[in-house]
């Protein structure tokens, strides 16, 4: 072999290199191979120095002959799952509602028992007719909350009764339900009625319906409203008739 003559194996072979490299790995292996032949450290030689600085020219210049990579071409993110906001009595009764996906309005089916975090699977809902997963967020409305499996209400209560202890009667979203207040409940006085949350869904139990009570002075008390309503039946008008 000409000591004039460099080859690209042979510039690789003086710089260390065993096939081709980036721009970083040259410069890099051509730091450590022209440090080793510099003639004025112990082992250096003048020609191995020369033949290493033109081994870089020469691979150096073939590193920037190479075509640069193709741009990959842009692809548009997915577009995002809408978050699907039911309302607690849509979680209890399930029901129906449009979700707008992209350009496209779609009809989803809700069913009963959805907590919180669930994901409802739209089949070939996405553009490319992949599935979509909706989750889900249940946010209070109609005076009701929920919190796991469980809804939360507030009713209005006589006072009297508060204090004293006696029936009280609760309009829930399953009908009148009647609950039992004894004297010197810790305020805020709340009941519970089992069952009355949201319905069972797969391994998961139904939840039950927690109804804190506040004191209203508007309100008769259940021995008074039965007063009230023998009253109202038994007048003297009644009777004479």
């Amino acid at each position: 072999m000409s000591a004039d003559i460099l080859t690209l194996d042979n510039a690789r072979s003086l710089l260390g290199l065993s096939g081709p490299v980036g721009a970083d790995g040259l410069t890099t292996a051509f730091r450590a191979a022209v440090k080793a032949a510099r003639p004025d450290h112990p082992g250096g030689d003048a020609e191995r120095f020369r033949r290493v600085i033109a081994a870089y020219r020469l691979l150096q210049a073939q590193t920037l002959a190479l075509p640069a990579p193709r741009a990959r071409p842009f692809v548009a993110p997915p577009i995002p799952a809408p978050l699907l906001v039911v309302t607690p009595m849509q979680a209890v009764s399930g029901g129906c509602m449009q979700v707008k996906l992209g350009a496209r309005v779609l009809l989803v089916h809700i069913p009963p028992g959805l907590r919180t975090s669930d994901r409802i699977r739209l089949a070939q809902g996405g553009p490319d007719g992949a599935d979509v997963l909706l989750p889900v967020l249940i946010r209070p409305a109609d005076g009701l909350s929920v919190l796991g499996g469980d809804l939360f209400m507030t009713c209005a209560a006589p006072r009297r009764t508060m204090e004293d202890g006696g029936r009280v009667e609760i309009l829930t979203h399953a009908g009148p339900q009647t609950a039992w207040v004894v004297p010197g409940m810790a305020d805020p006085v709340r009941v519970r009625l089992k069952g009355l949350g949201l319905p069972a869904r797969g391994r998961r139990p139904a939840g039950d319906l927690f109804v804190k009570l506040e004191a209203s002075a508007d309100l008769p008390s259940a021995a008074e409203d039965l007063l009230l309503r023998f009253t109202r039946v038994w007048t003297p008008e009644r009777i004479a008739a």
